[in-house]
């Protein structure tokens, strides 16, 4: 099995203007007209105008939907209690099914705390006012996971290079592990470029790509292995019916945060509902446990999604919000 070479995202950036035709100033990360950022910290400032700002009875919580919508409301039960414990708000689960309508959600006002999967963030941050500033990771403060490229016994892929020529399945364009990462590490580290030296689908899915490869129905895939991890703990696939050929470095993991425009102190009530949460004997440490997440610490879009923005710089990437 491979591992990731450090020099990727340098050769990636350099490889992606030369093939694309899109320079790296032209896809630097950038925020809406609709946001201001007087803080420089590329999230969008809460609105000076408290005319602006919303306070709803019922605040509305989604998860990055890489799995079984029904089995994560259960899983977040607890902590949505405790947070209505918290804000004194109702809190509802909203179960989304795809990366771009949870983040049109938020951006229409109808999503107001959240957690975006690695490549959402920065679509997130620039299109939808997302303000995050959380994540999960182990007692020691250690976090994140890493992207894998995985094939099935008997596919006759046993390295990177027997990808040429055959088809690749992602799970979708936003996400980081599914989609962008493999795609600058295929053509910055292997030479070989999407759509003209392998062809690509999607399976919409982290889980949907692990059972189509378990199944036999993908020859290979890219995952995040954080999920498959889980799968394979709660049973749904056996681990040998999967090979791993290619793991990344590792990338910062889901974040969670709010809307922008959510009034002030409801914002610093809902992040106080996240580091206030006992994970001990919860729903969460039984399903995160599995990878080893612990607790909630802060983090900054700045900071922690440097290295996401950077493959996305690679990749060409534009924040179009129209």
């Amino acid at each position: 099995m491979q591992t990731l070479n450090r020099s990727l995202i340098a050769g990636a950036m350099t490889l992606a203007a030369m093939t694309t035709g899109i320079s790296q100033a032209q896809a630097q990360f950038a925020l809406s007209d609709r946001f201001v950022d007087a803080d420089g910290d590329l999230v969008a400032d809460i609105p000076e105008d408290a005319s602006q700002w919303i306070d709803p009875d019922t605040l509305v919580f989604a998860y990055t939907p890489v799995e079984d919508p029904a089995v994560y409301a259960e899983v977040w039960d607890g902590f949505l209690e405790h947070m209505e414990e918290v804000t004194g708000k109702k809190v509802q689960f909203f179960p989304v099914q795809s990366n771009s309508a949870q983040i049109e959600a938020m951006r229409a006002g109808r999503l107001h705390v959240a957690g975006f999967n690695t490549g959402s963030n920065p679509l997130a941050v620039a299109c939808a006012g997302y303000r995050p500033f959380t994540m999960m990771a182990a007692e020691d403060g250690s976090f994140g996971y890493e992207m894998e490229i995985i094939t099935h016994p008997g596919s006759d892929i046993d390295e990177v290079e027997d990808i040429r020529g055959r088809t690749l399945t992602h799970t979708s364009e936003t996400s980081n592990s599914g989609f962008k990462a493999p795609t600058a590490l295929m053509a910055s580290e292997f030479g070989m470029v999407s759509g003209e030296d392998y062809e690509v689908d999607f399976s919409g899915k982290h889980d949907n790509s692990v059972l189509g490869v378990a199944n036999q129905d993908y020859a290979v895939a890219t995952v995040a292995n954080s999920v498959k991890g889980r799968m394979i703990d709660r049973g749904v696939i056996d681990a040998d019916q999967l090979e791993v050929i290619y793991r990344s470095d590792t990338f910062p993991t889901t974040s969670y945060g709010t809307v922008h425009n959510l009034a002030p102190e409801l914002q610093e009530a809902i992040q106080e509902a996240f580091f206030s949460f006992e994970w001990e004997g919860s729903a969460l440490e039984e399903e995160f446990g599995r990878n080893g997440e612990e607790q909630f610490i802060p983090i900054t879009f700045q900071e922690h999604w440097a290295v996401i923005r950077q493959i996305d710089e690679a990749n060409g990437v534009e924040y179009d919000c129209n």
